[in-house]
């Protein structure tokens, strides 16, 4: 591209917009997204950005943020709690695959010293891709969510020595030792200089800038840290993302934590992305074109390799079940972004030539993008815990309860505790087994199942049951319920938590008396907003019921709109004029008084 620099950052974020949403959308995740976007504007493809390194080098800052960031979050404290997983699971990964990995390296012709960089360089996953995609999957809490989690804390603790070393172990380390010890008395002044000041002085620092009020200044001097650490380290000759990551930790555990992290995610996130992008332009692909079978050969050995490791380290010391393990290593068997700064900097150092480096970067992400369809393929052939529950449902005695309340989360448990507060009797079952063993520790007389069976409702008793809650948070689940109860209960009253007006909709249409979430708070905060800012409680009162009395005709009138989205809207607008003479009623007048009549207060 010959054009100025506003022309390559148009460029950079159209590319962004297109692709992300689009990879996202069927589910290979932002990252690779951002590769692929890369790739397609690189000097090997369609040559719009034709200095890829610069970019590269450029964007290298977003890896120097995301590692300040993870220095933020490791505490000393969390790292105590979490010190078996991260040092012994974690450890026992990076050390396993990264031998493994190099064995494999030097089979394949590399020096011993630069297979030593390959093999743990490969060894680190992606903390980023790992991370999105256990979100996605909304497998974060999930034990092998957790044990993820404390293996890419450690990979990422393990990236920071790694990096360091590269210069020790390169072509020109050797050249002389006095060089060699003034080097590391350099690195050593360096991270003095740098944990002395942070602990120090850096704090004093955040503090006199947070009394002025300013965010902007707070910003820049977030940014100013952040850079400035990253320098002093580079100034030293070691990585600049060991800086940043000293200074993240070293700032863990002060009060201006949150807010630097508030303050960096933003530009973390985009430049990190033009990282991404960064690298998927260095990726030859006129190489992987040429060397097809090598680079997918070494894709394979790669993904083989750690999968096979990863598998044995969640069933022995992860203690994970065997679909656990296989998602755990389905998720972390991927190479790592760190990777390709790592072999960036293995080549500078004249331990790989360019070709090797390219070789490896496109392997990587190659892995990357294959890890999307790894976890949908392992998702297909293991067994869903849906499935077959990891423990038995309770036996439900038939204790003929006059209410059965289907989910016992936040809503579910407020009902109940008013039918209990009036000596009711109810039974309660939730199919979330953690839930019901939480729940139970507080003398809550609920029942593990899943209240969509047919089988399970007649067991506890729905047959003589008047009146049905519904509080599933599942949308799905809830409306095959209220279907299931409509069809073989027919005589019963259901009430059913709704997510949304078109989930209460769907509910209605079904038979049941839905209740929207945060709709009577909201109403409730409403009515007191109005008696703080001066009206009279009585007033305002009134004024909440027949908002609810408009709100409650205007649900019923939309739901036979439902399937008609122009008549849907022209509702909508409708809606909106009556309910500004909401304001202008009192005593019955305007729309809203046509509305209620003489059924208002």
């Amino acid at each position: 591209m010959h054009g100025g620099g506003l022309e390559l950052a148009l460029v950079f974020l159209l590319a962004a917009v297109l692709a992300v949403p689009v990879f996202k959308r069927f589910g290979l995740g932002a990252v690779l997204g951002y590769l692929a976007a890369g790739a397609l504007l690189g000097p090997h493809a369609l040559a719009v950005v034709r200095d890829a390194d610069r970019v590269l080098a450029a964007s290298e800052i977003g890896v120097v943020m995301l590692l300040f960031v993870i220095g933020l979050e490791l505490s000393l404290p969390r790292l105590k709690v979490m010190r078996r997983p991260i040092f012994g699971v974690g450890g026992l990964q990076v050390l396993l695959s990264g031998i493994a990995l190099a064995l494999l390296s030097m089979g394949a012709g590399l020096a011993w010293k630069a297979a030593l960089v390959v093999g743990l360089g490969l060894a680190l996953s992606s903390t980023a891709v790992g991370l999105q995609l256990l979100s996605e999957r909304k497998e974060l809490t999930a034990e092998h969510g957790r044990l993820a989690f404390a293996i890419l804390l450690f990979q990422d603790l393990a990236a920071i020595p790694l990096l360091a070393a590269i210069p020790l172990l390169g072509a020109h380390a050797a050249a002389g030792e006095g060089n060699g010890w003034l080097a590391v008395a350099k690195a050593v002044a360096a991270i003095a200089a740098l944990v002395l000041g942070g602990r120090y002085l850096l704090r004093h620092v955040f503090r006199v800038i947070a009394r002025t009020g300013m965010p902007e200044v707070f910003t820049a001097a977030a940014l100013l840290v952040v850079l400035g650490s990253a320098w002093l380290m580079q100034l030293a000759g070691l990585s600049a993302g060991l800086g940043a990551f000293l200074a993240g930790v070293l700032l863990a555990e002060s009060e201006f934590r949150h807010e630097l992290e508030s303050q960096i995610q933003p530009f973390e996130g985009l430049l990190l992305g033009l990282f991404f992008m960064a690298v998927g332009m260095s990726i030859d692909l006129q190489r992987v074109a040429a060397e097809p079978l090598a680079i997918l050969a070494g894709t394979g050995l790669l993904l083989a390799v750690k999968f096979a490791l990863l598998l044995g380290l969640g069933l022995r010391p992860g203690r994970l079940d065997l679909r656990g393990s296989l998602l755990l290593a389905g998720t972390l068997a991927l190479g790592g972004e760190f990777a390709f700064v790592v072999f960036g900097e293995a080549a500078k150092a004249g331990l790989l030539e360019a070709p090797q480096r390219d070789r490896l970067v496109a392997i990587v992400g190659l892995s990357m993008a294959a890890t999307p369809l790894l976890l949908l393929l392992i998702s297909r052939l293991a067994p869903k815990p849906g499935g077959k529950p990891s423990r038995d449902y309770d036996r439900i005695p038939d204790e003929h309860p006059h209410v059965m309340v289907a989910g016992f989360g936040r809503f579910g448990q407020i009902v109940a505790r008013l039918l209990w507060a009036q000596k009711i009797p109810f039974i309660a079952i939730d199919p979330d087994v953690e839930q019901v063993d939480f729940v139970r520790r507080f003398g809550n007389q609920i029942y593990y199942g899943d209240p969509t069976r047919l089988d399970l409702l007649r067991s506890a008793g729905a047959a003589g049951v008047k009146l049905f809650v519904v509080a599933l948070d599942d949308v799905e689940a809830s409306l095959r319920l209220v279907g299931l109860l409509r069809s073989h209960y027919p005589d019963a009253v259901v009430f059913a938590r709704a997510r949304d007006r078109r989930h209460a909709w769907q509910l209605t249409d079904l038979g049941a008396r839905a209740w929207r979430e945060l709709f009577g708070s909201s109403l409730e905060m409403g009515r007191d907003v109005l008696v703080a800012l001066g009206m009279d409680p009585a007033q305002a009162e009134a004024r909440a019921r027949r908002f609810r009395a408009f709100d409650d005709r205007l649900m019923e009138a939309q739901r036979l709109l439902q399937d008609d989205e122009d008549a849907l809207l022209q509702s909508a607008q409708d809606a909106r004029r009556e309910l500004a003479e909401l304001f202008e009623a009192d005593a019955g007048e305007g729309a809203l008084g046509r509305i209620v009549g003489e059924k208002g207060p």
